[in-house]
Formats: structure tokens, C-alpha cells, sequence
């Protein structure tokens, strides 16, 4: 059986959803279709979903082109979900990039090219809307190819353009038929044998052009563009064909041994999870026990071995029971009670792309409101982390507060939702900071030796801290003979020193920073490692205070662009928000800026970008490091260290450990 996984992608409110439910009734997997606003489409399936008419877990659904099977992802729009969109987009063969004809290239747009470029992903484009009032054609084409990607083609053209009778005429890959359009298209697949038959004036055929093109579109170096509408069905089918014949079909190997990836996580009411697997490789048979692999972005970390308890595959709108899953297909799998995004099913395959997602950069501290559920609260967002695994958890061990790492509010909502709906408590956030980092300023050093009198325990601890490297993080090092303690209490102390720098004078994690184990003592028998543990935080914290510590904040790249008449009041808002910017340039008709501004304005600025460039703006920003802040730095709640009230200190420590 042939398999094409795709997925659809667009910017918010573009008709992504839209787009899915016209193409399931298209093909008689449903035979109504939902309305995003009316809340009863096929693939937004969370309450909030329903609620907010927007996607916010990606989805998956499968039906059939002739003799081959689709399974279809419909990915969140909102750039706060833009995590969900990576993961699914490294199972795909292939993806639809719907862009709305009337409001047209956004923000979000953009940044999804760019990650479809990068990992090579063939992608069909689809403009929608083409019967809405506004809606735009040739200009349109002129920005994709200006702002997106220069390589397209488009297949259609379309008349009454704006109109409710709008409807799309295909173009002829011939010279007499289409002149123009048949030298466009030559210069678009840029092949050597068809511009020397053209230029020799030999025959050049429809069959030939075409075949070339649909190779080039496998090979995800050229993007065809159609016109449609969701709404109506303008287009669908021509965009199906599309799917059918220009993507590249999911190659069968199940002769090889298993390599899949999972790359979402529900959990059934009883709390078991469902892992979603794309297959890339041999087979997974019901009731086998199959090797998973947990990797970081350098080695495996975690090995071990489950039973598949039940499989279902997707077929044709829903999922069905199946004994086994073949290479190149989408299953659902229960028994699996270790699994995590990301882990690997099997072998690891060439054919598994290695994404690095963006971490969050943004932080809230989250309460139940009734306080008594503090525990119910942090088992439930450890859960929510699973299956989300962007969304981090941290817990303050000293006040035992609870903070989460977030990209945006809309993210926030859905998390308040979630756990008053699913797990019944009810939270109240703080408002949402960006994440600063500390640095040292300088060098410090402390000690605490056994048997002094302010020292309660049974062990000797020096440190020296240092400013590292730009960029090095946190690097421990030894000062001190590795023989000069038992292994075990060398563990502890460098685990702790980590655990210690995730909250610095300020409150911030520390990074750029070298800690060196200067002085080490103990006395056998009655020393253990947990006299290290609780000496360690006093002593690195007075030698993090004698070296001083700076905040940094995060910042961001960006890219913005403005019609000419706003040029100059853009300048101006950059400035007043200590943005760094290079002299704008002219490109066709808007100035383009380029340059870095602090990550805690950047939302603020683009939620204003609308108003004053009349909906024409686009403004893209991405992480670029940090900047030290020189005064009014915000800091994070905290233990206060005082090397003067050690007793009030050792309290704190000997609760924390």
C-alpha cells in the first residue's frame, strides 16, 4: 500500500482547519463539514479548541486518493504553539502551506517556510480565501517569491478574483496554448536539458515538463501554488491531485529492522498513554516487546525494553484495531509506560530528522488556589509535561513554589484550562517574565572546614568561581586529588553544585561560569554524602557572592518590514524600546529593518505593529543571546544568602536536602 504523511500548516486564522475539513469531505470521510467558529470541526477535538476556534495540539487523520493512503496532520497556527508544529513536521513526507489570499504573507508564514526550506520538507502552497473581498493574486505571487521562496510555480490562474463566482483555470505547459507561461515554467525548473531543446528549438513536450517538475517538487526544491477556497471547495480537488501525484510516496521497508519515532503523547482518562509512532522502518507487531532509546542532541541516555500492549492505525477518519504497523505509516500504541517525546522505537534510521527545538523563554510562577492541592498540581503539570515536553516544570526546594516556562499567554490559557478540566484544580499565575541568566563579575572563594565551630557537618568543602567563556554554560572542575574522597561523596558534591546554580544571588540560573573544587576533607566511618549536600550549598553560595553576579536578558534577532509611509514612526517605536537597528533599505514597495531588541518588548511591539501599518507590517524575531543589564533588572523570588545569618541559611539548606 502507498503512503503519503502530510502535514498543514499556515498562520493563525489562514483557514488551516478549514482546509482539513473540506479535504475530508472531499473525500467522503466526513459528510458534513465543521466550522472553526461553530466549534464542531473533525480535528479539534480539546474543549479550549472548540471555545477559541484555533488548533492547539496537532492532530492526526487519515483517508484515501485512489489506492493511496493519506494520514494528515493539522498543526496549531498560533506562534505559542509553534513547538507542536516542529515535532510533527519531522514525520512528514510532504506539507501543505496555506496562505489567505486577503491578509496574505504573516509573520508566522515566514518562519514556517523558513523550517520547511531547512529540513527539505516538499510542500505544496495553497491560497485560500481567493473569493473573500481584498483577496490578491499576482501581487501575492510577487511577495511569495519576494518574502517566502523565489522557486514556485503557479499552476492555476484565477478569474473574478474577490468574488463569490471567483473560480481558478489551469495553466498549459505548451508553447502554443501558453507561450508565457511555458517559458516561466522553463526558467522555474532551471534544467539543463529543457532549455537546451528550447533554445535549439526542439520539441519540447507537456509530459517532459511536468515529469521534471514533479521530481523537482519531490526533491523539495520548487513549490507549486494553487488557488482555492476552503469555505467553498474552489480548488480542493486540484490541490488533492496535487498530493497525490507531486509528493513523494513513503517508501516501504519493513524487511529492516524497527526505527520509529514518537512524536505525540496523549493519556486516556485512566491515565495510561497513547504514544503516536511514525514508523520509518520494519515492522511493530501487538504484544512484542520493542527496545526504546532516549536521546539528547549528543548520546543516548536511556535504554530499555516494553511490551506493546494494543495498536491502532488511522484509517479513513478514525483509528482501528490492527495486529501489526508497517514502515511508513502512523500508528497509536498503549503499553508503553516509560515513553517520551522524541524517544526512539527501535534502531535509529538516517532517515529520523534531529531537530533542535526552541527552548521557551518566558516564566510564570503558578498556585493552586486552594493550597492543599500544591502536590495534586505539580503531579499534574509533570503529566502535562510528557506530553508537551516544552513546557518545563520547576520547583523552587527551598519555598517549594512552582514556576513554568512558557512561549506565550495563549499557551498560558490552555495550561489553566487543562487543569481545571482534566485534573479539577484551579490555579492563578503570576505575570508572565522573560528568563534572565546570571554571570559572575569576578573571582571568589569560600571554605568550610570539619570540626570548626559554624560548621555542623561532617565534611570539608573549598570552592573557587570564575567568570567562564561566552557561551560555555557550566563547567565543574577539580582542584583537588580525584583519590582525596570516595567516589560517591565526589557525586554529591557535583550534583549539587549544579543543582545550587540553578538559582543565583539574583534568583536566576547561573551560566558562563567554572567552579572549581578547591579543598575536600572527611572522616570514615561517620561522614556520608549527604554531609556534602548540605555543605555544598553554603559554601558555593558565599563564594558566589564574594565574586558578584550580573544580569543578563534574553534578546531578539528581528527582521521587520513596513510599507514606506510607516518607515519613519517604526524607527521611532524601535528606539523608544532601546532597539539596535541597521540603516533600513528599500526592497520593492517597503523598507526592510534588521537588528536586536530585548525579548521582555518584543511582544508589546508586535502586538502594536498592526495599528500603525494599517495590517501591512511584518515583524519576525528570533532568541540571539543575552545582554547585561545594567540597572532596574528584575529579579526572581529567591533564598536570600547572608554570609553573616549562617543560621537562618542552614535552616533553609537542611530542609531543602
Amino acid at each position: 500500500m502507498k503512503i503519503i504523511n502530510i502535514g498543514i500548516v499556515a498562520h493563525v486564522d489562514a483557514g488551516k482547519t478549514s482546509l482539513t475539513e473540506r479535504i475530508l469531505f472531499e473525500t467522503a470521510v466526513i459528510d458534513k463539514i465543521g466550522k472553526v467558529d461553530h466549534g464542531n470541526t473533525q480535528t479539534d477535538s480539546m474543549e479550549l479548541e472548540r471555545r477559541r476556534g484555533i488548533t492547539i495540539k496537532a492532530s492526526v487523520v487519515s483517508f484515501f486518493l485512489k489506492d493511496v493512503k493519506i494520514n494528515l496532520i493539522d498543526t496549531p497556527g498560533h506562534a505559542d504553539f509553534i513547538a507542536e508544529v516542529e515535532r510533527s513536521l519531522s514525520v512528514l513526507d510532504g506539507a501543505i502551506l496555506v496562505i489567505s489570499a486577503v491578509e496574505g504573507i504573516q509573520a508566522q508564514t515566514k518562519i514556517l517556510m523558513s523550517i520547511l526550506k531547512k529540513l527539505r520538507i516538499p510542500t505544496l502552497i495553497f491560497i485560500n480565501k481567493i473569493d473573500r473581498m481584498g483577496a490578491k493574486s499576482t501581487r501575492l505571487i510577487e511577495n511569495i517569491k519576494e518574502k517566502l521562496i523565489e522557486n514556485i510555480i503557479p499552476l492555476y490562474t484565477v478569474e473574478k478574483l474577490g468574488t463569490k463566482e471567483a473560480k481558478i483555470v489551469q495553466k498549459q505547459f505548451n508553447a502554443e496554448s501558453d507561450p508565457y507561461f511555458f517559458e516561466e515554467s522553463l526558467l522555474a525548473l532551471n534544467d539543463d536539458f529543457l532549455l537546451e531543446a528550447y533554445v535549439n528549438e526542439r520539441k519540447i513536450t507537456e509530459e517532459q515538463i511536468k515529469a521534471i517538475m514533479i521530481n523537482r517538487i519531490k526533491e523539495g526544491k520548487l513549490c507549486p501554488v494553487y488557488f482555492g477556497s476552503a469555505m467553498t471547495g474552489i480548488g480542493v480537488r486540484e490541490l488533492l491531485n496535487g498530493v497525490e501525484t507531486m509528493l513523494p510516496v513513503s517508501h516501504g521497508l519493513e524487511k529492516e529492522s524497527l526505527s520509529g519515532t514518537v512524536f505525540k503523547i496523549e493519556r486516556e482518562a485512566s491515565g495510561e498513554k497513547i504514544a503516536y509512532i511514525r514508523v520509518f522502518s520494519g515492522t511493530i507487531h501487538v504484544r512484542e516487546y520493542v527496545k526504546i532509546n532516549r536521546k539528547n542532541i549528543e548520546k543516548t541516555i536511556n535504554t530499555h525494553t516494553e511490551k506493546i500492549k494494543k495498536i491502532h492505525q488511522f484509517y479513513n477518519g478514525s483509528s482501528v484495531i490492527s495486529p501489526k504497523v508497517i514502515a511508513g505509516d502512523f500508528c497509536k500504541v498503549w503499553g508503553l509506560k516509560d515513553i517520551k517525546i522524541g524517544d526512539l522505537v527501535g534502531e535509529w534510521s538516517d532517515k529520523i530528522m534531529n531537530i533542535p527545538f526552541a527552548a521557551p523563554q518566558l516564566e510564570t510562577q503558578i498556585k493552586p488556589v486552594q493550597k492543599e492541592k500544591t502536590h495534586d498540581l505539580y503531579q499534574a503539570l509533570m503529566e502535562m509535561s510528557e506530553e508537551d515536553p516544552l513546557i518545563h516544570v520547576l520547583k523552587d526546594d527551598f519555598h517549594h513554589d512552582l514556576f513554568i516556562r512558557i512561549f506565550g499567554e495563549v499557551q498560558k490559557e490552555v495550561i489553566h484550562s487543562v487543569l481545571k478540566e482534566k485534573y479539577h484544580v484551579e490555579v492563578t499565575f503570576s505575570e508572565t517574565r522573560v528568563i534572565c541568566i546570571e554571570k559572575p563579575k569576578g573571582i571568589g572563594q569560600a571554605l568550610e572546614r570539619m570540626g570548626e565551630a559554624d560548621n555542623p557537618f561532617y565534611g570539608t568543602v573549598g570552592f573557587r568561581v570564575e567568570p567562564g567563556e561566552f557561551g560555555s554554560g557550566k563547567t565543574y572542575k577539580l582542584g583537588v586529588e580525584l583519590g582525596s574522597l570516595p567516589l560517591a561523596f565526589h557525586k554529591a558534591i557535583e550534583e549539587t553544585v549544579y543543582d545550587v546554580l540553578k538559582q543565583g544571588l539574583f534568583g536566576w540560573e547561573v551560566e558562563d561560569i567554572v567552579v572549581t573544587l578547591t579543598h575536600t576533607g572527611y572522616a570514615s566511618p561517620v561522614t556520608t554524602a549527604s554531609d556534602f549536600r548540605k555543605l555544598v550549598p553554603l559554601v558555593l553560595m558565599e563564594a558566589l557572592v564574594k565574586a558578584g553576579t550580573d544580569v543578563y536578558e534574553p534578546m531578539n534577532k528581528f527582521e521587520l518590514s513596513v510599507p514606506a509611509n510607516s518607515i519613519s514612526q517604526a524607527m521611532f517605536k524601535l528606539s523608544a524600546i532601546q532597539a539596535e537597528f541597521t540603516e533600513p533599505f528599500f526592497r520593492r514597495d517597503s523598507y526592510i529593518l534588521k537588528g536586536t531588541l530585548p525579548m521582555a518588548v518584543t511582544e508589546k511591539f508586535k502586538r502594536n505593529l498592526y495599528s500603525f501599518t494599517e495590517g501591512e507590517g511584518i515583524f519576525i524575531a528570533k532568541p540571539y543571546g543575552y545582554k547585561k543589564m545594567v540597572s532596574d533588572f528584575p529579579v526572581r523570588k529567591r533564598v536570600d544568602f547572608n554570609p553573616l545569618n549562617r543560621k537562618d541559611y542552614l535552616l533553609h539548606v537542611m530542609k531543602a536536602y
